[in-house]
């Protein structure tokens, strides 16, 4: 049987500021981000399974990317945990907004490390996932590949 890539694509609002970048990405901003996680296994070969043909049902892929990533992150506004932004983060949350803390300068690069570990706990163990791509802007995005990670 043939492997095959199977890919869904997901669109996410997402604030964010990077601490201590010497650009205008220092202020607290936002973007339309644009996920594709593609993954990779053998269609089901089994005519009695609901899903015979399928390497993995797009709804269920969608289940996982949606809980882990998109309703987390969707309208949010990270920062990392680890700077003075901490403080920002506190005063928002203070005044009702969703806020995001994690390990990481929350750039699309540090981002897109995140979510392929997110993903990878939840797929089944004949599927792999392959490559994502989180798309920032019209003209900028960070890829993510398993062969580059091994």
């Amino acid at each position: 049987m043939s492997n095959i890539r199977i890919t869904k694509q997901f669109s996410f609002e997402t604030g964010h500021a990077l601490y201590g970048y010497d650009g205008k990405c220092r202020n607290v901003h936002g973007h339309s981000y644009k996920l594709s996680v593609t993954v990779i296994g053998n269609p089901i070969t089994d005519n009695s399974n609901v899903k015979f043909g399928m390497v993995i049902d797009f709804s269920d892929l969608k289940i996982i990317v949606k809980e882990e990533i998109v309703n987390v992150f969707d309208h949010a506004t990270v920062f990392n945990k680890n700077t003075p932004h901490v403080e920002l983060a506190r005063e928002l949350e203070k005044r009702g907004h969703d806020v995001l803390l994690v390990n990481y300068q929350p750039t699309s690069e540090m981002m897109i490390i995140d979510f392929s570990e997110k993903i990878k706990k939840h797929l089944p163990k004949n599927i792999k996932l392959h490559s994502l791509k989180l798309q920032e802007t019209d003209t900028s995005f960070a890829e993510w590949y398993a062969d580059d990670n091994i």
